[in-house]
């Protein structure tokens, strides 16, 4: 994930995207060490995993070529790779059933299907998740009315500063993306009541295998994408997996391309009786040419709002934004006892941007000619920028036996630090593209490209992080249990934005803690508490940085099995009280950055969720949200967020020809609206968006695959959160994949 700090003209009214001058710092967990974590030393009673259908370690028996794996003290990292299960949650061992938040999980598999071959398609087919792409090259994650600004990967949290994602970021690395609803105290300890995404990644298995897959669709879109995996060693304790990708196409926008190359490979296996060591690194390289910076104006200086071609864009053909992204990442387990495990990582990044960008912004603020489409005044811009972090983690997790009763505790240290230089290239002030332009729409070769000066450093920010969490669950009775925990943190974060200097440090200790209670054998209910707390990056009138949003946030629910257990329901109500949330004032301060007030805001809302298998040839994932917020504005806090929304996928194959198989799915939400510089409403009213899929398996091993998307042809605005243009025709991809 990459935030690039980028500069708005100093004249840019309320319409335009917040301004993104600070760049980007840590929002990782926060926490504290409890002592009832360490009741009872390791080792006191033998624990079983706690994925439902794990077997002992005694019993497993793991076939690898002709190698059978019995011996899981020897060859332990088979086992591991066999029953693999993510505990990004909570860092404990447990389902989704016993999490006491809203879960939902995007598979590699849904994303195939589905054609989601970027993080912003992938997380469209989540319950509850709003992808607001404001502009071409930067995109925001939100979940019940605010930002996600908090990310993981393998359950280890990282920066993702303002939210902001910068480009489409491949999923092929990714085996599944984990989206935990509500606030991130029960997770991380910090954050708003939003929740945190937690990205998966791909690891060896046991047996030699691959897949090959090429597509081509609308806007002259191609992809090619290879995934292969093989043990290294007979017995099957050492193995590797690659993933390639490559995608290039135009898009429905004016003079818009984009490519994106994508590697990741990782090597895991076993060191001793006892270890695990996993490597990997990944690159992306995309490139994209014609981008929107900003987006476009949809009010008339009446008052009335303008409809544009769907292909509408305020894009030269000039304007380009590349971006490079390296990480790598090293993770040790060790069994230190039959039922404890210790686990370090480390993990690097190291994020590139190269930006030349043009903004059509409202200069007078009083909308568009009705007549004439005048009114845009330009400003160009040209960057460069570097960002690099480093997270290295301790964790120690396991069971202990306390009043006869087997419980689970897990306790961690985690250090992080992030640095990042932004440059700045000035274009030539003689140059058309300051200043007044052409009637909108114009053509995307009307304004020359200016001369650009050589780059100049106007900001840099140095953040660290420590912190000490910690996590239990105790067994109070077979069927009611207790998750409490805590986190600390010390935050501190230096350098300089223009003239803007600064040195702070915060800390912070969070509690948080959750209560499930098995009614029956397949109902479970849930309550949870969690603290919030988020440092923020919004100055105010006297460019101060505003202090930390604090609050709380409660959650209550019903997770129930169905259908001998293949089908999950989850019914939540949530509520948070958030005081001294950054909200715009719509007035900019002498460099052009908005400034922000502190304002108290308050959500609560109910969620439905149901995954699983309906019959043995149809699965199912639908999800509703109901939210109310009340703020500054009343209820018309944050106007641009749907009230209500709602999602379904349905997919499955025929009876009679298992051969074939196909899929539906959709999202809608009601309207929502928001106001431009002229001080005018900008509106969206309520609308769906619907695909599908069928697919042929023509051989054992091959499957051809259509997808269409958008296939009602809906014309609708994709976001009214800072600025918004039209989102996709109906589009469609045939694509064939190949396992070997």
């Amino acid at each position: 994930m990459h935030s690039t700090c980028q500069i708005y003209p100093r004249s840019a009214r309320a319409r335009i995207a917040d301004p993104v001058f600070r760049a980007s710092r840590l929002r990782a967990a926060i926490a504290l060490v409890l002592p009832l974590m360490l009741v009872g030393p390791p080792g006191l009673a033998a624990a079983q995993s706690a994925q439902p259908n794990a077997q002992p370690a005694a019993e497993a028996t793991i076939t690898t070529g002709a190698v059978a794996a019995t011996d899981l003290d020897t060859i332990r990292v088979v086992g591991q790779r066999a029953n693999r299960v993510s505990n990004g949650a909570t860092n404990l061992d447990l389902s989704i059933r016993e999490t006491p938040q809203s879960i939902s999980v995007v598979t590699a598999e849904q994303m195939r299907q589905f054609g989601a071959d970027s993080v912003n398609e992938a997380l469209r087919l989540a319950t509850g998740v709003r992808v607001d792409e404001w502009e071409t090259n930067r995109t925001s994650y939100s979940a019940r009315g605010f930002d996600i600004l908090n990310t993981q990967i393998d359950g280890v949290g990282l920066p993702n500063g303002w939210g902001v994602t910068t480009g489409a970021v491949d999923a092929a690395g990714y085996e599944k993306v984990e989206v935990i609803r509500g606030a991130n105290g029960l997770l991380t300890g910090v954050g708003n009541a939003s929740g945190t995404i937690n990205y998966v990644r791909k690891r060896p298995t046991n047996a030699r295998e691959g897949r090959f897959g090429l597509s081509y669709g609308s806007w002259n879109t191609l992809r090619a994408e290879v995934d292969y995996s093989t043990p290294f060693t007979v017995d099957g304790t050492w193995a590797g997996r690659v993933v390639v990708a490559h995608e290039h196409g135009d898009s429905w926008l004016r003079a818009n391309e984009n490519s994106r190359d994508f590697f990741y490979g990782v090597v895991d296996g076993q060191v001793g009786e006892r270890g695990t060591l996993t490597l990997g690194y990944s690159y992306q390289r995309a490139e994209s040419d014609g981008i929107m910076w900003g987006a476009l104006p949809f009010t008339n200086s009446d008052g009335t709002q303008r409809e544009w071609p769907r292909d509408a864009s305020t894009t030269q053909d000039w304007t380009y934004w590349d971006t490079t992204a390296h990480t790598a990442f090293a993770e040790y387990t060790h069994d230190v006892a039959d039922d404890w495990q210790l686990k370090l990582s480390y993990n690097w990044r190291r994020n590139t941007g190269d930006e030349r960008m043009f903004y059509a912004f409202d200069g007078q603020g009083t909308g568009l000619d009705p007549e004439t489409g005048l009114g845009l005044s330009g400003y160009p811009w040209g960057g460069d920028d570097e960002a690099t972090a480093q997270l290295g983690t301790a964790t120690l997790n396991g069971t202990f036996r306390m009043f006869g009763r087997e419980h689970e505790a897990m306790v961690g240290l985690a250090r992080a630090r992030s640095t990042t230089d932004s440059r700045e290239r000035t274009a030539d002030f003689s140059s058309p593209a300051w200043g007044p332009l052409p009637p909108f729409p114009y053509p995307t070769d009307a304004i020359p490209e200016p001369a650009w000066s050589e780059p100049s450093l106007y900001s840099e920010l140095d953040q660290e992080l420590t912190r000490a969490f910690a996590a239990t669950r105790i067994a109070l009775t077979d069927r009611f249990k207790a998750i409490v925990g805590a986190n600390h943190a010390r935050y501190r974060r230096s350098g300089h934005s223009y003239d803007l200097g600064f040195d702070q440090t915060t800390r912070h200790t969070s509690p948080y803690g959750g209560l499930t209670f098995d009614f029956t054998d397949r109902v479970l209910g849930y309550v949870s508490y969690s603290d919030i707390y988020q440092p923020q990056d919004q100055v105010d009138a006297n460019d101060r940085y505003l202090d930390a949003s604090q609050g709380v946030n409660y959650e209550a629910g019903i997770k129930a099995d169905w259908l001998d257990g293949r089908l999950l329901t989850t019914v939540a109500v949530f509520k948070a009280d958030q005081e001294g949330l950054a909200t715009p004032t719509g007035q900019y301060n002498e460099f052009g950055m908005s400034i922000y007030a502190p304002v108290d805001v308050r959500s609560k809302g109910v969620e439905l969720e149901a995954v699983g298998r309906l019959t043995d040839h149809l699965d199912i994932v639908a999800g509703y949200t109901a939210l109310r917020l009340d703020g500054l504005n009343g209820r018309d806090t944050y106007p641009w967020v749907p009230r209500h929304a709602a999602n379904l996928l349905l997919s499955g194959r025929l009876p009679a020809h298992e051969a074939l198989s196909w899929g539906v799915g959709a999202r809608w939400q009601g309207g929502i609206f928001n106001t431009e510089a002229s001080g005018f409403r900008v509106r969206q009213d309520s609308y769906a968006v619907a695909n599908a899929y069928i697919a042929w398996d023509f051989a054992p091993d091959a499957t051809l695959r259509l997808n269409a998307n958008n296939i009602t042809d809906e014309k609708y605005i994709n976001t009214l959160r800072y600025s918004g243009y039209y989102g996709a025709p109906a589009n469609y991809t045939l694509s064939l994949d190949w396992r070997f």
